[in-house]
């Protein structure tokens, strides 16, 4: 398995942002995970993945994220590839 950053954002409060990464291999299988890199005591983010097909052999990731508090966040969109 592979880990990584893909990158690194940020958002004001209770505001919703979306990200796209592009040329991942079709064949590989990528989880998509936000960690919140400011503390909070609270649960900070939500988000979701859509998978748009690029051609046969790569796809577009489309990340939603929303801040899930009343003050801004920062996060690390962090993937693992499983196979």
């Amino acid at each position: 398995m592979t880990t990584g950053v893909q990158f690194i954002g940020s958002l004001a409060a209770n505001q919703t942002q979306r990200w796209f990464t592009f040329n991942w291999p079709a064949v590989w299988h990528v989880v998509w995970y936000m960690v919140p890199t400011s503390p909070q005591t609270v649960p900070e983010v939500n988000w979701s993945v859509a998978v748009e097909r690029q051609d046969a052999n790569y796809c577009t990731y489309w990340l939603t994220v929303s801040n899930l508090t009343g003050t801004p966040v920062t996060f690390e969109g962090r993937y693992a590839i499983l196979a």
